[in-house]
Parts: C-alpha cells; sequence; structure tokens
C-alpha cells in the first residue's frame, strides 16, 4: 500500500489588515468590494476582485460577540448610574433598553465581517482552495 499525501502551500494572508477591513464590512481580499449584500446577508462574491463568500460560516457568533461586547458596556453603566444617581425603574428603562438595542445593531454587522474575514485569512470553511468541501457530496 503505498500512498503520498500532496502538500501544497499556500501564501500566508495578512490578519490584522482582513479583520479591520472586515469591520469595515470591505473585501478582506482587495478591500475595495463589498462584503454585504443587506444588513446582514453576505454576498456571495466580492463585487471587485470575485472572491467567493459563498461558503461563509459565521452562524451564531456575531450575536454571541455582540451581546458579550454590548453587555460588557452597558451593565458598568448602569450600575453607575443606580449608585450616582438613583433613577426610578421607568427612567433606567427608558435609557438602558434603546442603548443596549441601537449599540447592539450597530456592532452587529462590523462584528460579522470580522467573523467572515478571520475565516478568510485563516483559510477556513472553504477559504482554502487546496481542502476538501465542507459538504461532500453523498455519493
Amino acid at each position: 500500500m503505498n500512498s503520498q499525501i500532496t502538500i501544497t502551500s499556500t501564501p500566508a494572508r495578512p490578519l490584522w489588515p482582513a479583520l479591520v477591513n472586515g469591520a469595515k464590512c470591505r473585501c478582506p481580499n482587495c478591500e475595495q468590494g463589498k462584503l454585504f449584500d443587506g444588513f446582514l446577508k453576505v454576498a456571495d462574491t466580492c463585487t471587485n476582485c470575485g472572491e467567493d463568500y459563498s461558503h461563509q460560516r459565521a452562524d451564531d457568533a456575531p450575536p454571541y460577540f455582540t451581546i458579550f461586547i454590548v453587555g460588557h458596556i452597558v451593565i458598568p453603566l448602569l450600575i453607575w448610574a443606580e449608585i450616582t444617581f438613583r433613577p426610578s425603574l421607568t427612567i433606567h428603562m427608558l435609557i438602558w433598553i434603546p442603548i443596549t438595542i441601537a449599540m447592539s445593531l450597530a456592532f452587529l454587522r462590523p462584528i460579522k465581517g470580522v467573523i467572515v474575514a478571520l475565516q478568510w485569512a485563516n483559510y477556513m470553511h472553504g477559504f482554502d482552495p487546496n481542502s476538501e468541501s465542507d459538504f461532500p457530496e453523498k455519493a
């Protein structure tokens, strides 16, 4: 039994520039094309360089990180406001619910862009031209 494994090297992709471009909702490859087709729908391909995004798998990571970040900003501010000013519950609700919703909507899209750019930079989930498909066809 003589089996050979061929390893082909792929060029390193710069991580930090890709993450910055992802946060700007730009293509991590060419830095020019749009990463999204809608508010959260990732484009199938880059409008500028043609990079294929159809196999990206951001899934539940962007909402998780958004909740994590927004919670770590809002909760300390809420506690500080309660200790310092002691506003009524109605005032808390009128302040913190809209702030939480606005921050979540503002952070969700850039965080999803960063997740997709991270996958691209690390050749994950189909971004590696030398790997097998994530969804192999059944025989």
